[in-house]
């Protein structure tokens, strides 16, 4: 195959076999020969722990990863960076020369601040785990059993639905972060409102 060809091919290709998922399970996705399924974990604010609450966070987190053959520990900004609107205000202040708008662009840049104050601990860790396809018709046991072992360690944890791998998965290939609910088939939503 030449590469026209190629390109052609890889141009027909949906954007889930670009990623290489092949379909959506019932408790994940399946990429490959691979049925990956993904937990949401809630991350604890460290600054109002203490160093041993720290540390023994540390160490569940290695008995966990440790104790589970093969894992994948994903760690996502889940906030938008607001820092060219900022600069962009700043710029526009040092320009203007009305004091009202000047005001004005200080509150729209200190509205920005505090919105980014708010969402500061935006960070989004999933863990992911490959289930074994020997034991395929225990999947959903195999899912429970991990579930119980992470809640074992002390953290907060739940299991990411549809909405929550595509979310993961929006914010990891394209920084999407403000798309609510995500769509099978891009329009789908205007479609089924026709109906």
């Amino acid at each position: 195959m030449n590469r026209k060809q190629k390109k052609e091919q890889k141009r027909l290709l949906s954007t889930r076999q670009l990623m290489g998922i092949d379909q959506f399970t019932e408790n994940g996705l399946k990429a490959g020969r691979s049925e990956l399924v993904f937990f949401l974990i809630q991350p604890d604010n460290l600054s109002v722990l203490s160093s041993e609450g720290v540390r023994g966070k540390i160490v569940a987190l290695t008995n966990l990863l440790r104790g589970v053959e093969s894992v994948r520990l994903l760690a996502l900004d889940s906030r938008e960076s607001f820092q060219s609107n900022k600069d962009w205000y700043r710029r526009r202040m040092e320009q203007e020369t009305n004091p009202a708008l000047r005001e004005l662009l200080r509150q729209d840049a200190a509205h920005l601040d505090s919105i980014q104050a708010g969402t500061a601990s935006a960070r989004e860790f999933a863990l992911a785990f490959e289930l074994d396809r020997q034991k395929e018709e225990n999947a959903r046991s195999q899912v429970t059993r991990l579930e119980k072992n992470i809640r074992d360690q002390g953290f907060r944890v739940r299991q990411a639905g549809r909405q929550d791998l595509m979310r993961l998965l929006a914010v990891y290939y394209q920084q999407d972060m403000t798309t609510e609910v995500f769509e099978d088939v891009d329009g789908e939503r205007w479609v089924n409102a026709d109906a």
